[in-house]
C-alpha cells in the first residue's frame, strides 16, 4: 500500500510502483484503437479517396463502425479527379485521404506537410477490350487507347511500358484523353476506342456493362504482370495508399497507428466477406455492390505500413522518373515520408 506522509503527499512504495507498472503494461497490450480511446475522441473525422478499391476498404471501415474508438462522427467521401484531391490536400481540407504514392512523394519533396502511411494495393490496374487479341503491349501498336487522368499515375505507367517496348505516342499508338474511367468506358463502349487502361472497380463496370449491352469486354493485360516484365521485378505496384498532414498527427497524437490498424482490420474484413464490404461502400462510392464485389478479386487490397513497403516503393518511382525525375519532385523522399 501507498501512505501518506504529514504533507498530505502520497509517497509511493515498491508495491505500489510494480502496481502501477503493470498496470501500464496491461494497457500497452491493448490494441491501439482502444488505446487512443482513452484519449478525447475526435468530435468528427472524414477519410478521402479516389473512386477504386482501396476505398471499399476505409468506407466500409466507416460503415462497420471501426471508427468508433477514436471518433464521435466518421464519414468517407470520395474526390472524383486528381485536381479535387490536390485542392483539397494543398488547403487543409483533406487531411486524411488515399492518394498516389508518386503524387505524395512529388508533394512531399515539393515541401508540403504530407506523409505515408501505408500502401493500400499492390496494383489494381487493367486494359480491358473487346479485341482478346489485344493481350500485350507490343500487340497495341496501331491501334487507340483510352487514358483517365493523363499525366497521373496510370498514364505515367504506361508511358513507362510503352517506352520499354519502344512504342512512341501518336506515332505507333495513339492515346485518347478522358477526363475520368467513366468517360473512358463509354468511348469503349461507342467503339470510338480499341482498348481502356483503368484501375478497379471502373474494369469491372466495363466488364458488366459491356456485358449487358452484348459486348464480350475482358481484362486483356494484367498491367501489374506487364510491369514485371518490363522492370524485372515483381508484379507489384503499390499505387495508392493513405497519406496523413502533419498538422493533424500534431493534432491528434497516436492517430497515425490507431488508424493504419483500422486500416489493416478493415482490409482484413473486405478480404473475407467481399459481399458486405460492397454493400458497405456502395453508397459512398456511388457504385453498385455487383460492380465492387466483382471488382475486390482482382483489387490486390492490402494495408502494408509505407515503411515495411519502402523498397517496393521505391522500386517503383525510381522507374517511373526514369524518364522525367520532376514527376516525384527530383529525388527519392526520404526517411521522413515514411510513417
Amino acid at each position: 500500500m501507498s501512505r501518506t506522509a504529514s504533507s498530505g503527499r502520497t509517497v509511493l512504495t515498491r508495491r505500489t510502483a510494480l502496481a502501477a507498472a503493470a498496470a501500464s503494461a496491461a494497457c500497452l497490450a491493448l490494441p491501439l484503437s482502444v488505446r487512443r480511446a482513452s484519449a478525447a475522441k475526435l468530435p468528427s473525422l472524414t477519410l478521402y479517396g479516389p473512386p477504386a478499391g482501396p476505398s471499399i476498404s476505409l468506407a466500409h471501415a466507416v460503415a462497420s463502425g471501426k471508427l468508433s474508438a477514436i471518433a464521435e462522427k466518421a464519414e468517407f467521401k470520395v474526390w472524383r479527379n486528381p485536381d479535387e484531391m490536390r485542392a483539397g490536400l494543398t488547403s487543409g481540407t483533406m487531411q486524411a485521404l488515399i492518394l498516389p504514392v508518386q503524387v505524395a512523394a512529388n508533394l512531399y519533396n515539393r515541401g508540403l506537410p504530407v506523409r505515408l502511411l501505408n500502401v493500400m494495393t499492390d496494383g489494381l490496374l487493367y486494359i480491358v477490350s473487346a479485341d482478346p487479341t489485344l493481350s500485350s503491349i507490343p500487340a497495341l501498336k496501331g491501334r487507340t487507347l483510352a487514358v483517365p487522368f493523363r499525366n497521373d499515375m496510370p498514364d505515367l505507367v504506361m508511358g513507362r511500358l510503352l517506352a520499354h517496348h519502344g512504342l512512341k505516342p501518336g506515332t505507333d499508338i495513339t492515346l485518347e484523353s478522358a477526363g475520368s474511367p467513366i468517360e473512358a468506358i463509354q468511348l469503349l463502349m461507342a467503339g470510338r476506342v480499341d482498348a481502356v487502361l483503368s484501375a478497379e472497380p471502373a474494369v469491372s463496370a466495363a466488364i458488366l456493362r459491356g456485358a449487358a449491352g452484348g459486348k464480350a469486354v475482358r481484362r486483356v493485360i494484367d498491367v501489374q504482370k506487364a510491369w514485371a516484365e518490363a522492370t524485372g521485378g515483381s508484379p507489384v505496384l503499390p499505387q495508392a495508399g493513405l497519406a496523413l498532414t502533419v498538422p493533424f498527427m500534431e493534432a491528434n497524437p497516436g492517430i497515425a497507428d490507431a488508424l493504419q490498424q483500422i486500416a489493416e482490420e478493415a482490409t482484413a474484413s473486405v478480404n473475407a466477406d467481399p459481399a458486405r464490404a460492397a454493400a458497405d461502400a456502395t453508397a459512398a462510392l456511388e457504385m453498385p455492390a455487383a460492380i465492387l464485389v466483382a471488382s475486390l478479386p482482382t483489387s490486390k487490397l492490402v494495408a502494408r505500413r509505407a515503411s515495411t513497403a519502402r523498397a517496393e516503393i521505391e522500386a517503383m518511382l525510381s522507374t517511373l522518373a526514369e524518364a522525367d525525375p520532376a514527376i516525384i519532385g527530383g529525388k527519392l523522399p526520404d526517411d521522413g515520408f515514411y510513417l
